[in-house]
């Protein structure tokens, strides 16, 4: 490893993605924002503390010599380095859009029919793994902690391992891990477990996916001993010790809460109300996928609209659905299906001055997604699995009021922190859905109050930084003060252009 001459513990976040994507609008390459849950949730938390970040910039177009300078330049508004792998097209085929999203992706979200077990997508995952290992040892000093996420990056502790790197190295999955009758149906099942057994701690959403994880263990590998309880135990193998631990992720409160106050959110949830006058708006905001289930919802609306025609003109149901993975054909035929449901639904509901569904597809500003938690009483979040959903836990912070009502889905990871103030759901139960909907609607005030009163309390106190915390603690017996951060910092910027 280099860099060994300074000093002080680093911690080194490690992800498919860096938290900015270099892009090429018209004939310049810049650096933008990174979206989603993983960014959303870690890049507040190594702001301003001198880290590093390693991951793939998102192209395999620019030259190494233009990303690094667009990474140096847009780390000065981070407060931490960003350090690129580099993917070429055949890579993002066949590791990215093939073992990753075609492989795991469908497999841990108990959707077997969806996978496409291609032997290349396994060679392709363990190239890319050697390749994200190099960047990682070229940029690593004695002292750092490795903090590796996510599905795409399973097997890096093994390959590091297998160079002596002796690093304490932790590993957090973001998405469900499977039970062991549908986990086993992985054709490369053993190798990717022995890798996972390779991190010193691991890190899973729910007691569920730990317990999961650890019915594989002993079916694989029944020498090993399994001792402890609560929210760490451990796994020992001769001299060796593994930690696993749940550790629910959760987001900066703080930040969704003053920002659902601002002066422009504020004037964007008023436009909004405006536009539905005497409606109560039910909201639905998803990546496009089909683990998503917002086609099962759409059918769910159609049923609560049949079955209540009280609820015509009296409510709407507003769905954003931001794109994703549309080059993937089963992407792409979700998002026709999708358009045919709203067509017919609207069809056949809609009345002079009300139209029973609000489709978008697009991504939305900070400010434009600020106003629709705002705006809407009732937001409907129904994944037919996920790992945590972190929209339920944003909608609760942001939301100024407490006359809101959270509808979510029984196989969301958060139900299992929220279930006291949400109405959980099965997403499959389509008249169950309906009836919860007609439900939340009648709900008096008093009510929603108690129940929203209760879901900002538990946001609040588990929030992003405790969840940093508590995994730290497992892992090397610090928390966030203990990476201080650096003497020169500029605040974030927009983009940056070269």
């Amino acid at each position: 490893m280099n860099d060994t001459r300074h000093g002080g513990d680093r911690l080194v976040v490690v992800s498919n993605r860096l938290p900015v994507v270099v892009k090429k609008v018209g004939d310049m390459w810049t650096s933008m924002p990174g979206s989603g849950g993983l960014v959303s949730a870690l890049a507040p938390v190594l702001r301003n503390r001198g880290g590093i970040w390693i991951g793939w910039s998102g192209t395999s177009e620019a030259n190494p010599v233009t990303i690094g300078g667009l990474l140096q330049e847009a780390a000065r508004h981070c407060g931490y380095s960003l350090k690129p792998v580099f993917l070429d097209q055949k890579d993002k085929d066949e590791f990215y859009h093939g073992f990753a999203n075609e492989v795991i992706w469908p497999l841990f979200h108990d959707l077997q029919s969806h996978c496409n077990f291609a032997p290349r997508y396994w060679q392709a995952y363990n190239r890319v793994s050697r390749r994200f290992s190099d960047v990682i040892m070229q940029n690593t000093r004695p002292g750092d902690f490795i903090w590796i996420h996510d599905y795409h990056l399973m097997n890096v502790a093994q390959e590091l391992r297998s160079r002596q790197v002796t690093a304490r190295m932790g590993f957090f999955l973001h998405i469900p891990f499977p039970p062991p009758d549908i986990y086993m149906k992985l054709p490369w099942r053993f190798p990717i477990l022995r890798a996972l057994l390779e991190y010193d701690l691991l890190g899973f959403q729910t007691l569920r996916d730990r317990r999961n994880f650890l019915q594989c263990v002993r079916l694989i590998a029944p020498d090993l001993a399994i001792t402890g309880k609560g929210q760490v135990v451990t796994i020992r193998a001769g001299s060796r010790e593994l930690r696993v631990g749940t550790f629910p992720i959760g987001i900066d409160y703080q930040d969704f809460a003053r920002g659902g106050k601002a002066e422009a959110v504020v004037r964007k949830a008023r436009a909004l109300h405006e536009d539905l006058p005497g409606r109560q708006v039910l909201l639905g905001v998803d990546r496009l996928d089909y683990t998503k289930g917002i086609c099962h919802r759409f059918e769910a609306f159609r049923n609560a609209l049949q079955r209540f025609p009280e609820l015509h003109h009296r409510t709407t149901l507003v769905q954003v659905v931001v794109p994703s993975r549309e080059d993937i054909p089963k992407y792409n035929d979700l998002k026709m299906e999708m358009e045919r449901l709203v067509g017919e639904i609207n069809g056949q509901f809609t009345q002079s001055g009300w139209v029973p569904i609000h489709y978008i597809f697009r991504s939305l500003s900070r400010t434009e997604l600020l106003a629709y938690y705002r705006a809407c009483e009732i937001a409907l979040i129904t994944p037919l699995k996920d790992g945590m959903n972190l929209v339920a836990k944003e909608f609760c912070a942001a939301t100024p009021e407490n006359d809101s009502v959270l509808i979510l889905s029984e196989f969301a990871g958060a139900a299992a922190q929220l279930q006291k103030g949400a109405l959980l759901v099965n997403p499959y139960g389509v008249e169950e859905v309906a009836e919860t909907i007609a439900r939340a609607i009648a709900m008096p005030s008093a009510e929603r109050r108690t129940r929203m009163r209760k879901l900002k309390r538990f946001v609040r106190d588990y929030d992003i930084f405790w969840w940093v915390d508590s995994f730290l603690r497992a892992a090397i017996a610090k928390d966030l003060n203990d990476f201080p951060a650096p003497a020169e910092y500029i605040p974030r910027g927009e983009t940056v252009s070269l």
